[in-house]
């Protein structure tokens, strides 16, 4: 995380500070999405109000109701039983320094308390948020997340996906990884910093994080392999298998959908969904 941060406040010229949440205490949590910063400073000096938030369109979250043609929000409708609008809070926010005047000094839920009473004040605004959005709280989410993420990159900045005989669909390799001959990478494949696939290795639908080693004639698919992970051999890793960090899969091991945590060494198949503690 401070290697990622480093890397943009020297691309940016700027300095950053990450506060980190050590309990629970609130609604955030982990999101993919647009970024379109510049259009929302746009949107947020034309309206002249305090707050803008982002909106999307999935429903299973509470409802942001909003003027369509201005944007300006009306109120806030938590998960309704009966139709009263299609955007949601994609929690993606520019504040006027007058907002940090409502927080309290105690823990206070910016969208429950605060949010709230700006829009009362008709000086809340929503910009509808072009592109995807998707909530990768859960693994299955995250794989799909990854591929709206790859069909992203493939429409707007096409060249920073893999290209060759050896890839198929959108698959991101970063530039220190290494693959073998003989592999076929994708669909929707992205390996970190770091990773060795050796020859023959098959990937699809998954992630494969920094410092990894897929050994030769592995398979995996539908997975997330963690930091620092192996997989061996003519092993077989799908049906989302989750690996912590630094966890060994044996050579021709196969696990069906489990859930290793980190420091681990698999040295027999996991043959239905379980967590190897």
């Amino acid at each position: 995380m401070l290697n990622f941060l480093k890397d943009f406040e020297n691309k940016l010229g700027i300095k950053i500070t990450c506060s980190q949440e050590t309990e629970p205490l609130g609604t955030a949590g982990d999101v993919i999405s647009e970024y379109p910063l510049s259009e929302l400073i746009q949107f947020h000096k034309a309206h002249c109000g305090e707050a803008t938030i982002m909106v999307t369109k999935p429903s299973k979250y509470g409802v942001v109701v909003m003027d369509e043609e201005t944007g300006k929000v009306d109120r806030f409708v938590e998960k309704p039983k009966v139709f009263v609008g299609n955007k949601i809070n994609a929690g993606i926010y520019l504040l006027n320094p007058s907002v940090l005047d409502r927080i309290e000094l105690n823990p206070t839920s910016i969208e429950k308390e605060v949010f709230p009473r700006i829009a009362a004040e008709q000086k809340l605004f929503a910009m509808v948020l072009p592109g995807f959005w998707m909530d990768i709280g859960q693994p299955k989410d995250y794989i799909t997340g990854l591929r709206l993420y790859l069909d992203s990159l493939r429409k707007k900045l096409p060249e920073k996906l893999a290209a060759g005989s050896r890839i198929v669909g959108n698959v991101l390799v970063h530039e220190s990884a290494t693959i073998g001959e003989g592999c076929l990478i994708g669909p929707d494949v992205a390996i970190g910093p770091g990773c060795v696939v050796e020859a023959g290795v098959r990937l699809s639908g998954c992630t494969v994080m920094r410092g990894v080693r897929i050994k030769k004639h592995a398979c995996v698919s539908g997975s997330i392999v963690g930091w620092h992970s192996t997989v061996g051999r003519w092993a077989r890793i799908e049906n989302m298998t989750i690996l912590g960090e630094d966890v060994h899969i044996g050579d021709e091991i196969y696990s069906n959908g489990g859930v290793v945590l980190p420091h681990k060494e698999i040295k027999s198949s996991i043959l239905k969904p379980e967590i190897v503690m």
